[in-house]
């Protein structure tokens, strides 16, 4: 491993030491830009957007891309005969064995390896124009903030390796205030709105000048007045005058809003006052296609007022649909509520495109006519998502799942989608498989009795989902077959809140290969055998070897297990393989054990993410379940075990509790740190387990990296067992992404965290429980580095993780397996988190 290191780190050496290999001699390399800011280093990365050449991306401190794009040659052939004319031996010597068409391909490949390599960026050699244009452009940034007496010097030092760095040193000088605000305002329609608007003008005198802040005072009066019926009030109506010529570093300004509009008519340009404007007439073409235009419109309904209108038929429910059009007739136009029936028409998951088109009906000009384009997605439509997937249990697996969704079901824009599910796996026990299917209806609108759904306002999105479902698996654990059914109800209660309610999410697990049992969990049955050894030897009996009667093997565990744990002198010669074999026995009756779970939730969501794009925002969600709860109430029966049943069933009942939260940040133009922590608890009461399902694990490519999925936990322990679970979790990642070169991504991330016990089963190991808070120091480390390939529909993810502190080791827990041998490749898609 030292060799490893050190070829590499001499070879990293070597191309270092290469990076200017494609620098002419009266050129220079940019290798760092700095600013500084009043003879201070700026270190935000807040000014780095306004810098226009940038030196070449690096990984690891290295521009590996530049090391890459060295490895080609400028000057070498790029057409097969210059090639050849080049490498005439290797050109004839293929053309003699095969053919000259041969000889073609064989050049072909090694100019299209050359070109693959110079396609990486090329070095950035210094521009001093470019270093000039950016000194403009962090001047003119000041400027918008105040600082109208700012000054930029940029620094270009150019060294003897070919390498060059740019240094831009900013004085900002003393920002400018804000000082009286004068609003000029000579409409009356407008100047009562402006009257009777609630919120405050940004503009406040005392405040630092700032551009943003005209921007945005500009953007809240278009929006009053959009919002009070002034359908054509634009920016253009507004006027900012400040005085530059005072000397104090004040400055005042004067607010102007126009009161008329210019119209062009006839040829001539005229002010047009604004007016308040209603909504006098509502179409909706319900299958629009621009293919369609000019053709007759053959079916028309009318509810409410609103005209619903189609080419051929009419195939929505007028009454259903009219429900996403917030702007009615005879209603004054407000741009909040164009946008929420633009929202909600597309949240309908019906319609390719939703155009809105307002127009002023002839004769009139304070009279809107609103027009509702809707391009209907296909009504059945096909998908298909595939997954690679790697466990401690499971080996390598790839899974398919075909889905068919009807779209507009009962004429309400529901969505009725069929799901197969299909999958592979090559597990501990050898190969296995599974195949499922499910049924679910989406209803855009609360479907409950007793006027329910009229608590959550349709501005809202209120969604209803039905799903009904089955999976059967075969050689993968205990060959599960599981039923479900549900009920949600979800609804946005705004832009960054989501809220979920799950009713009757009853699922029901049956386990039909109980006898595999020791088969897959081996190393239960290896622990076993060895209490089996000592009890023999205590007890003068003959139970080891425990899977002589392979048969008969589960039969003689279980009665071996029952016969030690009523067995009290046992317990206090031998108290450790005592609880070993109460602690298997526990666990065996969970696992192999069939539940009902009827769960009833709650979920909140806050993401104030605006798209995929933004990499500045939070994220928090919490949600609360209870399984249980009402079925308990009604049943009073127990099994064997003691354990409530329904219908001769194991009841499920525990509260449980998910709590997470997300922040990102912007770490300069294009890199990002994100934090993610995860706590979570389940608690089961009236005698029950937790089913093995809803415990919880660590480890895998999306929790603590550094260790395989199930293999952590729980707590101090290292109970070499192929699942690890828990009923306490916490878990924190930090990780910072950053660009290398092309759709290449690099990423840095550190995992800890781990699973506890907190059941307060009488079996658990002691150190596996969560006690008090010195149960914190079983919390794993794991680190590692990543790379991600960004193909923009899909991040195809590989990270390497290592062990940095395990709670489980004696003595020194730091770094002990801290290398490649001991470390775990995850492959994934999209981000860990």
């Amino acid at each position: 491993m030292k060799k490893l290191s050190f070829y590499l780190f001499t070879l990293l050496i070597f191309a270092s030491c290469n990076s200017t290999k494609h620098v002419a001699e009266d050129e220079h390399m940019l290798t760092h830009n700095f600013i500084y800011v009043d003879s201070v280093k700026d270190k935000s990365g807040d000014l780095e957007n306004y810098i226009l050449q940038k030196p070449n991306p690096r990984f690891l401190g290295l521009p590996f891309g530049l090391y890459m794009h060295n490895l080609g040659n400028h000057n070498k052939p790029k057409t097969p005969s210059e090639w050849g004319l080049k490498n005439r031996r290797s050109y004839n010597f293929i053309k003699t064995i095969f053919s000259e068409k041969q000889s073609i391909a064989y050049s072909k490949w090694f100019i299209g390896v050359n070109n693959w390599f110079l396609d990486y960026p090329e070095p950035e050699i210094i521009n001093k124009r470019k270093a000039k244009q950016t000194a403009d452009n962090l001047w003119a940034y000041y400027k918008t903030q105040g600082f109208f007496k700012a000054k930029v010097d940029t620094v270009v030092n150019e060294y003897k390796n070919k390498k060059a760095t740019v240094a831009y040193h900013i004085s900002p000088g003393q920002p400018t205030l804000l000082d009286t605000i004068n609003i000029n305002l000579k409409s009356a329609v407008l100047d009562s709105i402006y009257k009777n608007e609630s919120s405050e003008s940004l503009l406040i005198s005392g405040n630092q000048y700032n551009d943003n802040t005209f921007r945005n005072e500009a953007a809240r009066v278009v929006k009053l007045f959009r919002n009070n019926g002034i359908y054509n009030f634009s920016e253009s109506a507004l006027g900012f005058y400040v005085d530059s010529t005072r000397l104090d570093y004040k400055t005042n300004v004067d607010f102007l809003i126009s009161g008329d509009r210019l119209v062009e008519k006839t040829g001539r340009y005229e002010n047009i006052p604004f007016k308040v404007h209603k909504v006098s007439k509502v179409d909706v073409f319900t299958d629009y296609a621009f293919s369609k235009i000019g053709e007759p419109f053959l079916d028309s309904l009318n509810y409410e007022g609103i005209n619903f209108i189609a080419h051929n038929k009419v195939k929505y429910n007028p009454k259903f649909l009219s429900k996403s059009i917030f702007l009615k007739p005879d209603k004054i136009y407000k741009d909040t509520l164009r946008n929420l029936t633009r929202n909600h028409l597309k949240g309908l998951k019906n319609f390719k495109s939703t155009n809105i088109k307002f127009s002023l009906i002839p004769g009139t000009d304070d009279e809107l006519k609103m027009q509702v384009f809707l391009a209907p997605i296909e009504k059945y439509t096909l998908g298909l998502e595939t997954e690679l997937t790697h466990s401690n249990i499971r080996e390598i697996g790839a899974s398919a799942k075909f889905s068919i969704t009807n779209r507009n079901t009962f004429r309400g824009a529901e969505l009725l989608k069929l799901s197969f599910l299909g999958s592979y796996f090559t597990s501990n026990n050898g190969p296995g498989w599974e195949i499922g299917a499910d049924a679910s209806l989406e209803i855009p609108r609360f479907l409950a009795p007793f006027g329910l759904n009229k608590l959550v306002p349709k501005r809202m999105s209120p969604r209803t989902l039905f799903s009904l479902g089955s999976s059967f698996q075969r050689n993968i654990g205990l060959d599960r077959q599981t039923f479900t059914f549900l009920s949600d109800y979800k609804w946005q209660f705004n832009s960054k809140k989501t809220i979920q309610l799950e009713i009757f999410n009853t699922q029901y697990i049956q386990n039909l290969n109980v006898s595999s049992y020791f088969n897959i969990y081996g190393s239960e049955f290896r622990n076993l055998d060895n209490v089996a050894q000592v009890y023999d030897n205590v007890n003068g009996t003959s139970f080891a070897p425990l899977n002589d009667d392979i048969e008969n093997q589960v039969s003689n565990a279980l009665r071996f297990m029952n016969i030690v744990a009523n067995n009290t002198n046992f317990l206090r010669s031998n108290p450790e393989e005592y609880n070993t074999a109460l602690n298997i026995l526990n666990r065996y009756n969970i696992i192999t054990s069939d539940f009902l779970i009827p769960t009833l939730a709650y979920t909140y969501t806050y993401n104030s993410q605006t798209d995929f794009k933004d990499n500045k925002f939070s994220f928090f969600r919490i949600r609360v379940a209870n399984s249980g709860n009402v079925l308990g109430l009604l049943s009073n029966k127990e099994n064997e075990n003691n354990k409530k049943t329904f219908a001769n069933i194991p009841l499920a009942q525990y509260f449980k509790t998910d709590i997470e939260y997300k922040q990102f940040w912007d770490i300069g133009a294009t890199s990002v740190l994100g934090f993610r922590t995860f706590l979570g608890a389940i608690i089961p009461y009236d005698n029950s387990d937790i089913p093995f399902t809803k415990s919880y694990f660590a480890g895998g490519s999306n929790d603590i990296r550094a260790w395989q999925t199930y293999e952590l936990g729980p707590g101090g322990t290292n109970s070499g067992l192929e699942f690890n679970i828990g009923s306490l979790k916490f878990l924190t990642s930090a990780e910072y992404r950053f660009p290398v070169f092309g759709k290449l991504k690099g990423a840095f991330f550190v995992d800890a965290g781990n699973i506890w016990d907190i059941s307060n089963t009488e079996f658990e190991n002691s150190e596996a429980r969560f006690n008090n808070l010195s149960s914190l120091q079983d919390i794993a480390v794991g680190s590692g580095f990543g790379a991600r390939l960004d193909f923009s529909f899909l991040i195809l993810r590989l990270d390497v993780g290592f062990k940095t502190y395990e709670p489980y080791l004696e003595g020194n827990k730091w770094l002990r397996n801290f290398n490649f041998p001991n470390s775990v490749l995850n492959i994934g898609i999209n981000y860990p988190f």
